[in-house]
């Protein structure tokens, strides 16, 4: 694994402390270009695509968005992920 590490930095023209660094920042957050911001874009694109799904489902069937919001609460508690405080239909 050093290998490669030294390898990389050496094919990005940088010592292996600094290619590291760089690496532990992206993956921290503090590279706004990086691993977080490129989560966070993500995610808010699937809540857009997911709000405009739930809205034309909610308009032809009402029942059926019903049901998909039960399941989501459900594997969102599964998961321990959906807050108890805010666990209501």
């Amino acid at each position: 694994m050093l290998d490669l590490l030294v390898d990389r930095a050496r094919s990005c023209g940088t010592t292996p402390s600094a290619y590291i660094r760089d690496l532990i920042d992206r993956f921290e957050g503090a590279d706004p270009q990086g691993y977080h911001a490129r989560f966070d874009e993500l995610h808010a694109t699937s809540i857009q695509t997911l709000a405009i799904l739930a809205s034309s489902v909610g308009t032809r069937a009402p029942e059926l968005l019903e049901q998909g919001l039960a399941e989501a609460r459900r594997l969102l508690r599964e998961l321990d992920l959906l807050d108890p405080e805010q666990d209501r239909p």
